[in-house]
């Protein structure tokens, strides 16, 4: 059962997900909040799988929320999905940075968002195809060197490299495997310690390591919605 906790401030938003959530089987909605005050809360109460936040609330918004959850090691185990009905640079960077496993627009289809919650359930970055180039057309728009992706690039091994450049090109762990022609556990494996090593928090940042590290080349076709 894959545990949902909804945060946004607009009723008929929470109302219409929770529905659609509902209807599912092996989904559940735990809890609602109109704000991320108290959607923060919520998240240390219930403990849910999922956090969907809006990134725009009052009070406290879906950033400063998404970095109180990310902070709090004994939130370590929820991802959260941003909602946006913008997808907008700005929020892209400071969302990813705060901890945020991924985006989606709120006005995504009703199986592509079914599908998205059990993506991020299971810890794969998810980011819609339109907020995943913008993301990569903010870092062609970067002066060369600005990015501090490189630095971490000693730590990893070559297979771990890999494994990150794949991840940034949106694969699954049993595609990364089939890819490097390995098990899908070592492919997990690689991926974690890659994680570990870069203090990344989930696939999401690993992502933007990759774009900084220039492991993917910034204009390329990727799509992360997976």
């Amino acid at each position: 059962m894959i545990r949902v906790l909804l945060v946004d401030d607009q009723p008929l938003i929470r109302s219409g997900f929770r529905a659609l959530l509902d209807a599912e089987d092996g989904i559940e909605v735990v809890a609602e909040a109109a704000d991320g005050a108290e959607g923060v809360r919520l998240a240390g109460e219930h403990l849910p799988d999922i956090a969907l936040i809006d990134v725009q609330m009052p009070l406290v918004d879906g950033i400063e929320a998404t970095r109180r959850i990310a902070a709090d090691p004994a939130l370590a185990s929820v991802h959260v999905v941003i909602l946006t009905n913008y997808g907008l640079d700005e929020y892209v960077f400071k969302a990813l940075r705060a901890g945020a496993a991924g985006f989606l627009v709120k006005d995504i289809e009703p199986e592509d968002f079914l599908h998205a919650v059990r993506v991020a359930a299971r810890g794969d970055a998810l980011l819609a195809p339109s907020i995943t180039r913008k993301l990569i057309d903010r870092y062609l728009t970067l002066p060369p060197g600005t990015g501090t992706g490189r630095q971490g690039l000693a730590e990893l091994t070559n297979r771990e490299r890999e494994a990150v450049t794949l991840v940034a090109q949106g694969l699954s762990n049993d595609e990364i495997a089939a890819r490097m022609v390995i098990s899908p556990l070592t492919a997990k494996t690689h991926v974690n310690r890659a994680m570990t090593k870069l203090h990344a928090r989930d696939r999401a940042q690993l992502v933007v390591f990759a774009y900084e590290a220039g492991l993917v080349a910034p204009g390329a076709d990727q799509d992360l919605f997976r």
